[in-house]
């Protein structure tokens, strides 16, 4: 049987008020909270333990504990309101037409309060330690390192949609948190050096809320990943599913109403 292409989809107002979205909102509060935690916890206890954070073994910590985190954080949430966790994964939901803008805009508004209360939760937890804040690292350029976060999302969305949102992953579905999180921690191997390989507009965000109010270079952990992953999103939906052929079934990933 043929099927339509999924399209953009503004949805309804009703949606931001109903319980099942109000549900899915407090999932992705949660789990955002829990990955921001872990992730700048990471990044305050290396600091804490030696002066030079920029040595090999310290960015293969941070990384791991990248992965780890937004594994756990994709798992909890998944099969609730589609493991998002992430601003720029929403919107590229919502492009590929797997979540409304209703939708995409009560996500939005959760993820930013999580990660800004585990920012607050971490300030509070370890005496008023500022967290870091992220900005292009020396010689870097703010469109190099846009296109660095750009590209980083892209393939952190096109792994979320073959793991997550294609109805032919078959029992890659299982593996979907850890294939996400492991990508991630490879993101931060790549370019963290080189603008922090945040990959996530309310990372950027909670610590500049919380700690250095400095916005200077915020535009580039929103653009980019935005960017990226809005792309992945139309090209997978697109390209690759090809729903010419294939009829879309409700999956993980889609929360269109």
């Amino acid at each position: 049987m043929r099927a339509g292409r999924r399209r953009f989809n503004v949805g309804r107002v009703a949606t931001a008020r109903d319980p099942a979205t109000l549900r899915d909102a407090l999932a992705e509060f949660l789990a955002t909270a829990i990955f921001v935690f872990a992730a700048e916890g990471a990044t305050l206890s290396l600091g804490k333990l030696y002066h030079d954070k920029g040595m090999v073994s310290g960015l293969v910590a941070v990384a791991l504990a990248h992965a780890l985190a937004l594994a756990a954080a994709v798992a909890s949430t998944v099969n609730i309101s589609g493991g998002h966790v992430n601003p720029a994964v929403t919107f590229g939901a919502l492009l590929g037409g797997h979540v409304c803008l209703v939708r995409s805009l009560v996500y939005w508004t959760a993820q930013l309060l999580g990660a800004v209360a585990a920012a607050l939760l971490l300030r509070l937890a370890t005496g008023g330690v500022h967290l870091p804040e992220y900005a292009p690292a020396a010689g870097v350029a703010g469109w190099q390192a846009a296109v660095l976060e750009a590209a980083m999302a892209f393939g952190l969305m096109y792994a979320y949609y073959a793991t997550v949102v294609d109805q032919r992953r078959g029992h890659v579905g299982a593996m979907a948190p850890l294939a996400v999180g492991l990508l991630a921690g490879a993101n931060v191997l790549a370019c963290g050096p080189f603008d922090g390989a945040v990959m996530n507009p309310a990372r950027a965000f909670a610590p500049a809320i919380v700690g250095s109010r400095r916005w200077a270079n915020q535009w580039v952990y929103w653009a980019g990943p935005m960017l990226g992953a809005g792309l992945a999103g139309l090209v997978y939906e697109h390209l690759v599913i090809n729903p010419a052929r294939e009829e879309p079934a409700p999956d993980r990933g889609s929360r269109s109403g």
